[in-house]
């Protein structure tokens, strides 16, 4: 999708008054989007599979992928619908606000997914699941077996689109899901439940392999097989968090393609996240390889673990 953002104000305008700032940028985002620019960054080979409207900001996203080293050939541009955007109004000192079009994303089922390619693959991601109508939870469920069937990766993040009864859509999916990332007002919002380990062990008993509830700047959880860690956060100047999240998810799975252990692909996550909010942009902070390791060099993460 494309992000459509502005620097820092000081507060959001009343009805009818203006307020300035000094830039406001079109950047790309969305989390497949984000994730393919961070991997390549990388050092990751990483294909793209989605759909965006016959517009100036289709082929913008198209163009800017391609630059970043994508593969966009599973790219398709639709003439039902507009490209997917975000406005993001960034308040001083206050979390993000988002505004919503879900647009062409709309239009991209599982049947859209080009097996033969993902069984070629080590690592099969699929972001803003739950955001899109008409990614169906059963045709991506089979999606995802037969991905594990050839010895992919799974990986999963989600996007709620508002208050429902979203699980069923999810439990599905989990049960074929490796590593599952959401952040922890999602899963808050998902299971009415509070505790970030309560909540992972509640995706990890619907299926799921590992779970990794991200929480901003308090770190995150991570349950799996048994284990139960607590991480901190690495020491960086925030500017804003678009994109934190989707950089963490590419630490990880940058963690993954490299053999790293769990707590291996934690530490990659953190570093990638935090390199992220130092830019008001999605993606324009993210470290390269050389980058993420050599900070990593340089700091320590704490990484409690609990069982």
């Amino acid at each position: 999708m494309a992000d459509h953002l502005c620097d820092p104000i000081e507060r959001v305008p009343e009805a009818g008054e203006l307020v300035t700032c000094e830039h406001l940028p079109l950047a790309i985002g969305g989390c497949a989007s984000n994730l393919a620019i961070d991997l390549t960054r990388l050092g990751a080979s990483v294909g793209v599979v989605g759909c965006v409207g016959q517009d100036a900001f289709g082929r913008y996203i198209i163009d800017t992928l391609s630059a970043a080293g994508a593969d966009v050939a599973d790219i398709h541009e639709r003439t039902q619908a507009g490209t997917s955007g975000t406005l993001i109004i960034n308040v001083r000192g206050e979390d993000r606000r988002f505004i919503h079009a879900i647009g062409a994303n709309g239009l991209l089922r599982a049947e859209g997914i080009p097996l033969d390619r993902v069984r070629k693959a080590r690592v099969l991601y699929v972001g803003g699941y739950l955001l899109m109508p008409a990614l169906e939870a059963e045709p991506l469920a089979e999606v995802f077996r037969q991905a594990r069937a050839a010895g992919v990766k799974t990986v999963l993040d989600i996007v709620l689109p508002g208050p429902g009864d979203h699980w069923p859509k999810l439990e599905c999916v989990l049960r074929e899901t490796d590593v599952f990332l959401p952040n922890h007002d999602e899963a808050a919002a998902l299971l009415g439940e509070p505790d970030p380990f309560k909540q992972a062990d509640r995706f990890t008993a619907a299926g799921a392999g590992a779970v990794v509830i991200t929480c901003g700047g308090q770190g995150s959880v991570v349950v799996a097989a048994g284990r139960r860690m607590r991480s901190g956060t690495y020491p960086v100047e925030f500017k804003g968090g678009t994109g934190a999240g989707d950089a963490f998810d590419a630490g990880f799975i940058r963690g993954l393609l490299l053999g790293e252990d769990l707590e291996g692909c934690v530490r990659w996550g953190s570093a990638v996240g935090a390199s992220c909010v130092r830019s008001i942009s999605a993606t324009d902070g993210v470290f390269t390889r050389d980058q993420a390791e050599a900070f990593m060099r340089e700091h320590v993460l704490s990484i409690e673990h609990l069982a």
